[in-house]
């Protein structure tokens, strides 16, 4: 006789028995495999992203911008047969336009002024597989027409696509329409139109300045980047070259506000790994576990232990292996939703799962689900038949007594009492349950804190400058323009080289500012370049007059500085010159010498920021020509800030100041990481319930006996459910208790690594959310964990008549 065909019918059967043991495994090892799969491959997927979109849009590694005013078309062309060029693209017209919304879709803020953006006149997004920049079109389609215009979203408010832009800076004050939005993995442009209405929109008083692109036969390191500028820039007259922009620049910004994400990513994978693992196979187990007496019958029909053991074993592969296909399928879905509502984030180039994840993560749950359900099937395989069918009815006599006398004692209804120390009877299993929801409660309350530490990172950071006004004047060139910055276009020129703007119309302006209804406070900003011991290069330095406070960045330690002589750091200065809080620098310029304390150290997520703040008194022994180049202006609670910001420009129109409302920028990564937080948090939540779910199953109806003698001797349904839920509901607390305080320790551990990795330290307000309010609802969050998993359970125990119950023994 074969024993296949036996065997395979006992699988067969006890696969059809269990029903409910095999929807549990399935559910709980799809749920697994579906975090795992999405988590790794975020993390597999999301690496390098500027990269990645980089190559797949063949950016520019230099783009360089002419004045088209001294150099022609054909002259520009020609740069790109110099020698480290490898490929150019352009003349493409460029200005820079100032555009207010007047129109469009419902919500749009309509009045206020957008900022400045650097505008490219293009046919279409890109000329074929090699061009260069090939602008990736995010939503909406590439203007076409006169009348259009497309934007980059990045740090522009959301919904922009529909609305109706007034150039109000140019002659007839031209309205386009926004009919997409679009990506330049370089940075090229901020929007783009078609050439001719670029020509149209610009007077011939202004014209429009000129833009190349160029790739460059080695571009990795910054020396070989300016190689390629020297080689472009000769020859040519002077003034020809208003600014370049290097895309080493770009990534360095890119990098550091992904790379803060990084270790939260990581940490999530690894948790939901460590969730699925124990997870999965304290189900797989506790399962195995429950059929013990199904094995000594088993075996008492002639099967050998391998042969009972592997029967249990298969019974559990056969579920899990279809868990584990829809699993994958599910997880791949999810992370393509992911990376699909990312697209603006990772350059509109959306990553995909790598297939080696995929083969990962399903050989390693089958392994897993094997291995569980392998040591619990072979232990109960060697084990005669007798004491495994006495062994699968019922607990050890004795165990957990001493629970039920103290339980009795204390003064609540014996149907919760009796629920308080059932779990001490089978202490193993009580564990399995105890670690499904403490897992769960250490996911919840570490995406809990993560949410809140992103949002206020978020909501702290939203602007670059503080207030909700901000005054723009001409600003002072102390040594050309940087490398690293797109040039100001023809139609807003700056002051020249060495030039520094009137004093005396700053004054004005604060005067015109302090009298305008509605204004709160002020302060004014103005940068310059100085140098300090122990960094390459120069250090931007912003000076501060009138009391700024109110407009500091998040503190990481230290205060803000209040006085002459003391200034404010961001974390890479501190690092780079190895000063700390208390320390005096020494900063420099053309010989002269400002000694600086150091009083606080700045949260800083941008490299484009300023590395040091001060009040402008204390930069008066340098000869710097510092010149007023902002107003920030906080208003008064009520005021209509449309209506402030028109009335101010019109009382500032013989100003050279333009007045812009500072709105809050929405970020595409935070967004993201929300998302992926939520998603993440839900699945690691139904796994744990899962898991509460098939240990009360199994428990429920191994107990069915003692439910039919505690309703035979007048215990009510609603009792009945009372105890099942508090035999739950206590062991969720304890769980809880330990779990919340375990992920509050894993935020306050990937928080500061997320600092780290943007290259900053992280404020203490950013660590320290938790409340004692928040602790408690995180703990009562893992008592509903346990409540709702035992849910069905219960109910099915109350529902279950006594008479059906004894017959049951």
């Amino acid at each position: 006789m074969n024993p296949a065909g036996p065997l395979a019918r006992v699988v067969l059967a006890g696969v059809g028995r269990r029903r409910a043991q095999a929807s549990v495994v399935a559910l709980t090892t799809l749920l697994a495999v579906t975090a795992s799969v999405l988590a790794l491959g975020l993390i597999a997927g999301s690496r390098a992203p500027f990269d990645r979109a980089f190559a797949a849009q063949h950016g520019a590694h230099l783009t360089v911008q002419f004045d088209a005013t001294k150099v022609t078309a054909a002259r520009l062309a020609a740069t790109g047969s110099a020698a480290p060029v490898a490929q150019a693209a352009g003349p493409f017209p460029v200005a820079e336009l100032r555009p207010r919304i007047v129109g469009g879709p419902p919500g749009l803020p309509v009045g206020l002024g957008l900022p400045s953006l650097t505008v490219v006149g293009r046919n279409q997004p890109d000329s074929g597989p090699d061009s260069i920049d090939q602008v990736a079109v995010i939503e909406g389609r590439w203007a076409t027409n006169r009348g259009e215009i497309v934007l980059d979203p990045d740090s522009l408010p959301p919904s922009l696509l529909g609305a109706r832009l007034q150039l109000p800076d140019l002659p007839g004050a031209p309205v386009l329409t926004v009919v997409g939005l679009a990506h330049s993995a370089g940075g090229s442009a901020r929007a783009w139109v078609a050439p001719d209405a670029l020509a149209a929109f610009v007077s011939r008083d202004v014209p429009a300045g000129l833009q190349m692109l160029y790739r460059l036969t080695a571009a990795g390191t910054e020396n070989a980047i300016d190689s390629g500028r020297a080689a472009i820039s000769a020859g040519m007259p002077a003034g020809a070259v208003t600014g370049t922009r290097s895309y080493l620049d770009v990534r360095a910004g890119a990098l550091v506000r992904t790379a803060v994400f990084t270790p939260f990513v990581a940490a999530f994978g690894v948790l939901g790994l460590a969730m699925s693992v124990l997870i999965v196979g304290t189900v797989v187990a506790g399962g195995v576990g429950a059929t013990i007496w199904r094995t000594g019958v088993l075996r008492s029909l002639g099967l050998t232990p391998a042969q009972a053991a592997g029967a249990h074993v298969a019974q559990v592969l056969v579920p899990a292996t279809g868990g584990v296909g829809l699993g994958i399928l599910c997880g791949n879905l999810l992370a393509m939703v992911v990376f699909d509502g990312s697209a603006a984030a990772y350059g509109a180039v959306a990553p995909s799962v790598p297939l080696w994840v995929d083969a990962a993560v399903g050989a390693g749950a089958l392994a897993l689900v094997a291995v569980a359900a392998l040591l619990p099937a072979l232990h109960a395989g060697r084990r005669s038949p007798v004491d495994a069918m006495r062994l699968g009815r019922v607990p050890r006599p004795g165990r957990g007594r001493w629970a039920g006398r103290l339980a009795a004692r204390l003064p609540l209804p014996r149907p919760l009492s009796l629920g308080l120390a059932h779990p001490f009877a089978r202490p193993a299993r009580s564990g399995v349950l105890a670690v499904a929801v403490g897992f769960g409660a250490l996911g919840v309350s570490f995406a809990v804190g993560l949410a809140t530490t992103l949002d206020s990172i978020a909501a702290d950071n939203s602007r670059d400058e503080a207030g909700e006004v901000v005054v723009s004047t001409h600003v002072r060139v102390a040594h050309g323009p940087k490398s690293g910055a797109a040039a100001p276009g023809p139609a807003q020129a700056p002051v020249a080289a060495g030039e520094v703007a009137d004093a005396g119309d700053a004054a004005d302006v604060a005067k015109v500012i302090a009298a305008q209804p509605g204004t709160a406070r002020f302060f004014t900003s103005a940068h310059a370049e100085v140098y300090a011991l122990g960094i390459v290069g120069p250090v931007t330095v912003t000076a501060h007059t009138g009391d700024s406070s109110w407009g500091a960045r998040p503190m990481i330690s230290g205060d803000w500085f209040r006085g002459p002589g003391e200034a404010v750091a961001d974390t890479r200065f501190l690092d780079e010159t190895g000063a700390g809080i208390g320390d005096t620098v020494t900063v420099t310029d053309h010989g002269v010498s400002v000694a600086l304390r150091i009083v606080g150290e700045v949260f800083d997520l941008d490299d484009d920021t300023v590395d040091l703040a001060t009040d402008e008194t204390s930069l008066r022994g340098l000869d710097l020509g510092l010149a007023v180049d902002s107003f920030n202006i906080d208003l008064r609670p009520g005021t209509d800030l449309v209506r402030y910001v028109d009335t101010l420009q019109d009382a500032l129109a013989s100003h050279p100041a333009v007045v812009r409302a500072n709105l809050e920028e929405g970020s595409e990564v935070i967004a993201v990481m929300d998302a992926l937080i939520a998603s993440l948090t839900l699945l690691l939540v139904v796994v744990a319930g899962l898991g509460v779910l098939n240990t009360v199953v199994l428990d429920t109806r191994e107990r069915v006996h003692d439910l039919g003698v505690v309703k035979a001797v007048g215990m009510t349904p609603r009792q009945v459910l009372a105890m099942v839920l508090t035999s739950a509901g206590g062991i969720g607390v304890c769980a809880a208790a330990m779990g919340v305080p375990a992920g509050v320790a894993l935020h306050h551990r990937v928080v500061p690594l997320m600092g780290t990795a943007a290259r900053t330290g992280m404020p203490r307000a950013y660590i320290d959310v938790y409340g004692p309010v928040a602790a408690a609802l995180l703990v009562l969050g893992g008592l509903l964990i346990a409540v709702l998993g035992a849910l069905v359970p219960a109910g099915w125990a109350a529902g279950t008549r006594a008479t059906t119950a004894l017959r049951a023994e």
